[in-house]
């Protein structure tokens, strides 16, 4: 059974006051001196593991217990730390904040799911004395909690310091890291925030390596590594994998590169072991999908940014729309469905879908569960699905394969044949053996190309 390494959590009093910065910096910075880490992300989020891999050398996985059961979020963890002396694990908006439908998980339920202390992220730019007060809130709030230090980010100068370190005092929680207000980090964080590391060049590592050594700098790593070791040693389940399936193995196109780079790893290790023998392609510089494919599986990503460069390349466009026309089994998400349109913004795509796709300034966000309408790769009419939605487009029509319901939306969405799935819903599979198989099957049913 594997057993969680170290760990600790880091949270924040709110979005946006450096949960990111402080935590992928905190693994850049105890990797450089030589401890062997491992990061997670509390939440769907694809952007910010990206940037924990860059910084730590091994994929971030991510706890996410309302897309997988909070029963699975202690197994993922120990995956996501194998091999590693500590595991640091980012969380999500603020420290309390959660789904809002009462499925335990916000970062405070992750922390005490894997008995992982916390470090608490406090944006200190407007506040002296008052810093105090919020430690303190979050600190007495759950008594399941337990708050291990605190980082001070945007602390302004020395004198500011001393005042946050003088009201802290009494507070008995450790101050484990000061960050001054600095440009480089704000650049940092917006880049963390919006652009995935597939988009990156040279200087995304140049930043990282600017940004391991900020944080070494303002933090005491011993006192972090400290941290993490006062959790209880924890022995946690395997994750369930889903067995191979009859006539597999089966080839199954996998779309990356730039446009592509959101995939769950948890996603690709279950197809991997219910018998796909998946094959990177990259939609903006293959002229055709990869040989002895019988499935395609297309992802998030931001296929807008590069429409244009999608759009030019005609030939695959081309052999991939044939190719769905001749049966390929296929599952887009959210920016594979734009791929697969007939236009993304007045550009030609893949047109496998009878729809146009735009972008807009309205957000779509949310978990979503629901049934399929129509029989699809995933199973027969009324297979259960669970997911989360976050994108600006739109595709006309909205299609009425997945009939979906959430706390912040609900409706029919999506296109579905006996050998297609196309919708805005990112599923993380960990938690869904039947899922994987069902489409691996599905695969191994289609002759060969």
């Amino acid at each position: 059974m594997p057993v969680l390494p170290p760990r600790l959590v880091v949270a924040g009093t709110h979005s946006g006051v450096g949960k990111t910065t402080v935590a992928t910096g905190l693994m850049a910075a105890l990797r450089a001196v030589g401890h062997r880490v491992a990061g997670a992300k509390v939440g769907p989020d694809f952007i910010d593991p990206g940037y924990h891999a860059l910084a730590t050398g091994r994929p971030s996985r991510s706890l996410d217990p309302w897309l997988s059961g909070p029963e699975l979020v202690p197994a993922l963890a120990g995956r996501a730390g194998d091999g590693a002396d500590v595991l640091v694990v980012e969380g999500v908006m603020g420290m309390f904040d959660g789904s809002g439908d009462g499925t335990p998980a916000s970062t405070a339920d992750v922390a005490v799911a894997l008995d992982a202390p916390v470090v608490l992220v406090v944006d200190a730019w407007a506040m002296a004395q008052s810093a105090a007060a919020v430690v303190r809130g979050f600190a007495t709030h759950d008594p399941r909690v337990r708050l291990a230090g605190v980082v001070l980010n945007n602390v302004a100068s020395d004198g500011h310091e001393a005042m946050l370190r003088k009201a802290l005092a009494p507070v008995g929680i450790p101050v484990l890291g000061v960050l001054r207000r600095d440009d480089r980090l704000v650049w940092r964080e917006r880049q963390l925030g919006l652009v995935p590391v597939a988009e990156g060049g040279p200087e995304v590592r140049s930043g990282m390596s600017v940004l391991a050594a900020v944080v070494a700098a303002g933090c005491d790593l011993a006192a972090v590594v400290g941290a993490a070791r006062s959790g209880v040693t924890r022995v946690v389940p395997e994750v369930p994998m889903p067995e191979p399936v009859a006539g597999a193995p089966v080839r199954i196109a996998l779309a990356t590169g730039k446009a592509f780079s959101f995939t769950y790893p948890d996603n690709v290790e279950a197809l991997t072991a219910a018998g796909a023998e998946l094959v990177p392609f990259d939609p903006l510089d293959d002229a055709a999908l990869p040989d002895g494919c019988r499935g395609l599986v297309a992802g998030g990503g931001f296929p807008e940014v590069f429409a244009e460069g999608l759009a030019e390349n005609g030939s695959l466009l081309d052999d991939v729309r044939r190719r769905v026309v001749d049966g390929l089994v296929v599952w887009a998400e959210c920016g594979g469905l734009l791929w697969l349109a007939g236009e993304l913004d007045g550009r030609p795509m893949a047109g496998a879908l009878p729809v146009t796709a735009r972008m807009t300034d309205r957000l779509t966000l949310g978990y979503r569960s629901g049934r399929t309408t129509v029989d699809s790769p995933l199973g027969p009419t009324g297979t259960g699905v669970r997911g989360h939605e976050f994108h600006y487009s739109v595709t006309e029509p909205a299609g009425d394969a997945l009939d979906l319901a959430g706390v912040f939306g609900a409706g029919a969405t999506g296109f579905a044949t006996p050998t297609l799935l196309a919708s805005y819903l990112h599923v993380h599979l960990a938690s869904r053996p039947d899922l994987v198989r069902a489409f691996v099957s599905a695969c191994t049913a289609v002759s060969s190309p």
